[in-house]
């Protein structure tokens, strides 16, 4: 649930001269790409881009809901996960603006049961400074991300959990942070975190699809997640959206985050001093949003993930260019459909995916013998590999397991996080692929 950002925008988008916006958006080839990914059962969603205001592009692909069965449309909503960060983070600049708090502000203030609440800033809250334990990364998670749980509930789990690090000297995503940052909006304003999303969001900059989530409803034109198996799509539990308030229960389409994002670039939400706050960056955080090049430009996004819903959204100021990608099912990577729908914008070149059929199945015996735990001199992180059935699962240290495509004997791939890993046939070793750059692992 509310994955932590992936880096592949960081390391993929281009630095060169400023890009030119096309005179006529090749929507057809567009289209094509989306709808190559939902044909082949690599991605189902919504896109939808927009110019200084006006709506440029926007296509659905795939199916809403699986049974009945029902086709997405622009008008269908998405969680969005972690998305809602960029939201919670606008709250509390807003809440500042008023002289409610301060970035310098302890956490103790509103919560100091917290581990290092006296010490802890909320602008080390907003910029992942604090060392508070993501406590979606534990493994007990799974076992209560579908129960309703009250605030002073969700508190005493996390005071329990001893931090990561001493606040202030490094980062590390973590959605403690933005749990508690919602919680502070709701006792400063005094009103439940929904309505005060509502009134200073929603409402100043014209979102009609926008909202807190709850139980998921077809018939508020609501999506269901879904994930590929070998059985075909399957739906993905459904998480209880008291658990991650400010951090990711936020529901929204593509639209509407095309929206929102123009009216915080634009000044309807923010002062130039708060927006300012929120684009700088420090250890690769900024506060509530991220940063990276595009062909000359800044391009500030964020994105999200929960149960099977995946999403990002960025902006170009210099272009004035807003996209938004919400899914709700497949592994392809949400940051190559971001990437290929600003190059056709722009004019750039781009290849519509074409994804080779296969029809490996690994052998049992092979799973068995490629798991095992593997470390790195080159890599920070432990990767344990083991088999679940007929699925073989690589999790690094203190991330949350991932579900490998096999590809051929020894090859498998993560498509949504560009992973690719190489068995050798004959000794207990990998070599992991990411960005660009490969890193051998050993058997320990």
């Amino acid at each position: 649930m509310m994955h932590r950002p992936t880096l592949a925008l960081a390391t993929l988008l281009s630095l060169g001269t400023l890009a030119s916006p096309a005179q006529s958006l090749n929507t057809a080839k567009l289209d094509s790409v989306l709808n190559a990914l939902a044909a082949n059962n690599k991605l189902m969603g919504s896109l939808a881009m927009s110019h200084a205001g006006q709506v440029v592009y926007s296509h659905a692909f795939g199916q809403a809901q699986l049974a009945p069965a029902g086709a997405a449309t622009p008008a269908t909503r998405y969680r969005v996960g972690s998305v809602s960060k960029v939201f919670t983070g606008v709250l509390i600049l807003q809440l500042i603006e008023e002289k409610k708090l301060t970035l310098n502000t302890r956490l103790a203030t509103f919560f100091p049961q917290i581990p290092n609440a006296a010490v802890i800033t909320i602008d080390q809250l907003l910029n992942h400074h604090s060392g508070l334990h993501n406590f979606t990364a534990d493994t007990a998670f799974a076992s209560y991300m579908g129960q309703p749980k009250t605030q002073a509930q969700m508190l005493a789990m996390l005071a329990t959990s001893p931090p990561d690090f001493a606040p202030g000297t490094k980062a590390a995503y973590s959605n403690t942070n933005f749990v508690l940052l919602g919680y502070i909006v709701e006792k400063l304003t005094k009103l439940p975190y929904a309505q005060v999303l509502q009134k200073r969001i929603a409402a100043k900059a014209g979102l009609k699809d926008t909202y807190y989530g709850g139980k998921i409803s077809p018939a508020r034109q609501e999506a269901y997640s879904y994930k590929r198996t070998a059985a075909g799509w399957q739906p993905e539990p459904e998480s209880d959206m008291s658990i991650p308030g400010g951090a990711g229960a936020i529901v929204s389409t593509p639209a509407d985050l095309d929206r929102f994002l123009e009216a915080l670039f634009s000044g309807k939400l923010l002062t130039p001093t708060s927006l300012a706050a929120m684009q700088e960056v420090r250890d690769g955080y900024g506060r509530a949003l991220f940063a990276a090049p595009y062909d000359g430009q800044k391009f500030y996004w964020h994105n999200g993930g929960i149960d099977g819903f995946r999403s990002n959204m960025g902006y170009l100021p210099a272009s004035q260019v807003a996209v938004a990608l919400c899914t709700n099912g497949g592994s392809y990577s949400t940051d190559d459909v971001i990437i290929t729908a600003f190059n056709t914008y722009f004019n750039k070149p781009y290849k519509v995916p074409t994804f080779a059929a296969t029809n490996y199945v690994p052998a049992a015996a092979d799973l068995d013998r490629y798991a095992g735990t593997y470390a790195s001199p080159q890599f920070p992180l432990k990767i344990v590999v083991s088999k679940d059935g007929a699925v073989l699962h690589a999790q690094a240290t203190g991330q949350g397991p991932l579900a490998l495509e096999p590809v051929s004997p020894g090859v498998f791939t993560f498509e949504q996080a560009g992973i690719r890993m190489e068995f050798d046939q004959a000794k207990p070793t990998f070599v992991l692929q990411q960005g660009g750059r490969s890193f051998e692992f050993t058997k320990q």
